[in-house]
């Protein structure tokens, strides 16, 4: 009879936990139709510059020095280096759920019935020994080992388990894709602190160069080759150039302690060569396939492993409108003086129960939970979609950029070349009083402007091609 009502139990409750309801039905479209090329590369290439080592790649000593002093320093790298802590103690704190749980117990308890109840009434005449009445109050001194355990009989506690290490595989890939930005922002502020220090430069032999025009201004006006209204625009422009000057020293502050924030430390002068920045010769970025980016990119990773977490996380919430077999042992002595405990075999107490418990009216949270779940798992797959898209979109419009900046940069520096010649044509017709002021004003104006749009151009070559690399998945590894 007791067999057939457990067995009936049993059947109930499978029964019921066969009514959970069906997660949604996920597929990840953007990884599937991912095209084939790049639209700069027509042909399939599998050479790939985001497997290049950073140290390879970055051939500066000084910027190599200062990225090894951020990777060792920088704070955004430290809590992602914390995040994976916390997610690794997240996966031992599950695996520990699959294991029974041993609790060792000591107690002492006080029980007094009322003499006009059921139990004081049966108690009262109780003898201990002959002649001798049981104590009243009645004192429970208790010690022993207490286990517990929740049998995994539909693989919840497992599923949980695997959304926790997948989780803390995207931590892992988290903290690669800091890694992989971070040398990549480092590289990026060097590039432009040496373009700074480079117009500074600039900017300080225009300087020198409105100086002679001025004193030159300032004689002809003697000879009455020019007017007062000559000297004055030269002596703005002057004014201007020297404003400019302060206005980059600030430029240069900035950059630098925003390069110490980076590094992690207080402010302090970066070594660098300024001379480096116009000599570099930008590296030859080899973009491979497209799919080479589900496996090089950190964050596309991350993102995968998040979506398996959820889906994982889906499972768990499902399995847990099944019944749940939880099943407990005690075992010790027991006895309501102290004395006694000692006396064996009859202090001896324990106890062991088994219960199959299922969810059968009132499942409002545990619904609520598996639709957020599910919800959740649906957000993530358009993040992961999102995340692919944007990868091979932004190495896309990189590649276009590379190409573009290159002709602009080239061309630019034609540009300056002959205005550079240019300047010293206007001098010399200004002294000899074949050119006003004005055109040896527009002259100079247009060849610093020249200089420093091309120190400008060389800056973002190199920033472009430091981009493409980490768009490519480079710097982590």
């Amino acid at each position: 009879m007791n067999r057939n009502i457990i067995t009936t139990a049993v059947i109930l409750l499978t029964l019921i936990g066969c009514k959970a309801p069906m997660a949604t039905v996920i597929q990840d479209k953007a990884k599937e139709n991912i095209p084939s090329a790049f639209p700069e590369n027509k042909q399939e290439e599998n050479s790939n510059s985001g497997t290049i080592p950073w140290k390879q790649f970055f051939t500066d000593p000084n910027l190599v020095t200062l990225i090894d002093t951020a990777l060792k320093n920088n704070q955004e790298l430290m809590i992602a280096l914390q995040e994976i802590e916390i997610s690794k103690s997240n996966v031992l704190y599950n695996s520990g759920k699959l294991k029974p749980s041993v609790a060792a117990k000591l107690g002492v308890s006080v029980d007094k019935a009322g003499r006009y109840t059921s139990e004081g009434a049966g108690d009262a005449s109780t003898d201990m020994e002959p002649g001798k009445e049981m104590p009243d109050p009645l004192m429970n001194f208790e010690g022993g080992i207490t286990a517990g355990w929740e049998a995994d009989i539909w693989k919840k506690l497992r599923t949980e388990k695997e959304s926790s290490i997948a989780h803390y595989l995207s931590t892992v890939e988290g903290k690669n894709f800091v890694l992989s930005s971070l040398i990549a922002e480092v590289a990026d502020n060097y590039y432009e602190l040496l373009a700074l220090d480079n117009q500074l430069e600039i900017i300080r032999q225009y300087i020198e160069l409105q100086k002679k025009a001025l004193e030159i201004a300032k004689i002809q006006k003697q000879a009455m080759a020019a007017t007062e209204l000559a000297v004055k625009k030269f002596e703005a422009e002057l004014a201007k150039s020297k404003a400019a000057e302060y206005d980059l020293l600030q430029q240069i502050t900035e950059k630098e302690n925003q390069i110490n924030a980076l590094l992690g430390r207080y402010p302090q002068p970066i070594v660098r060569t300024k001379e480096s920045l116009m000599n570099t010769i930008p590296q030859t970025v080899l973009t491979g396939i497209p799919s080479q980016l589900l496996e090089n990119r950190p964050d596309i990773k991350q993102a995968e492993l998040e979506l398996k977490s959820a889906k994982l996380d889906v499972e768990a919430a499902r399995k847990e409108f099944y019944p749940s077999l939880e099943i407990s042992a005690t075992l010790g002595l027991e006895a309501f003086k102290p004395s006694y405990l000692v006396k064996l075999p009859e202090s001896a107490a324990y106890n062991l129960a088994g219960e199959l418990a299922g969810p059968l009216i009132n499942k409002s949270a545990i619904k609520a939970n598996f639709q957020a779940a599910d919800a959740r798992q649906i957000q993530v797959l358009y993040e992961y979609d999102k995340t692919v898209i944007n990868a091979y979109l932004e190495v896309a419009n990189l590649m276009s950029k590379t190409k573009n900046i290159d002709q602009y940069y080239q061309l630019k520096s034609q540009e300056a070349e002959s205005l550079d010649q240019s300047i010293d044509i206007a001098n010399q017709l200004f002294r000899n009083s074949r050119a006003d002021y004005l055109e040896v004003l527009m002259n100079q104006r247009d060849a610093l402007d020249a200089k420093l749009e091309l120190i400008e151009a060389k800056e973002k070559q190199l920033s472009t091609v430091v981009d493409i690399y980490k768009s490519l998945g480079g710097g982590w590894k």
